[in-house]
């Protein structure tokens, strides 16, 4: 083995390749790692997010149904009565909305809970076959539900 300055070509070229050879591997790692992190956001994140939205959904939708329910059951026959109720105001970080749709069949009717791509639909408890119920909210600030015996006009 020689000792001191090295004057071969070779060892030059060795350099140079081990270098590209740490760019090209380096360059697929961190493609690579893009890749995973666009991929990690979209399983780690946003599928357990839209889960506990489905889940939360369902829960307040069989709430307002509830409310509209009992608000229903107390109606006077010549009067008026209002509820007020609260719901959460955000979802996993996001704003939602509430309204009250036409159900499967057209004697029925549905609350409809929607944000972004999660829709949910839960019956209205039959009231919708005998009485008309219609509104819609968000879940910011306090809710109500008003029943007139005389009617509400346009």
């Amino acid at each position: 083995m020689k000792t001191g300055p090295h004057t071969n070509r070779s060892c030059a070229e060795s350099g140079v390749a081990n270098l590209i050879e740490y760019i090209i591997v380096s360059a697929v790692l961190m493609v690579l790692l893009v890749v995973i992190m666009l991929q990690v956001n979209t399983t780690f994140m946003q599928t357990p997010a839209d889960t506990l939205s489905y889940v939360a959904f369902t829960d307040i939708a069989n709430g307002v149904s509830t409310r509209i329910a009992d608000v229903y059951a107390l109606s006077p026959d010549d009067g008026m009565i209002s509820s007020s109720f609260d719901i959460p105001s955000e979802v996993a970080g996001k704003s939602y909305f509430v309204m009250i749709g036409q159900g499967s069949n057209p004697i029925d009717q549905d609350v409809e809970i929607s944000q972004g791509s999660i829709d949910i639909d839960v019956s209205l408890a039959g009231i919708g076959a005998s009485r008309g119920v219609t509104g819609n909210t968000t879940g910011a600030g306090m809710n109500r539900i008003l029943y007139d015996s005389g009617g509400y006009s346009s």
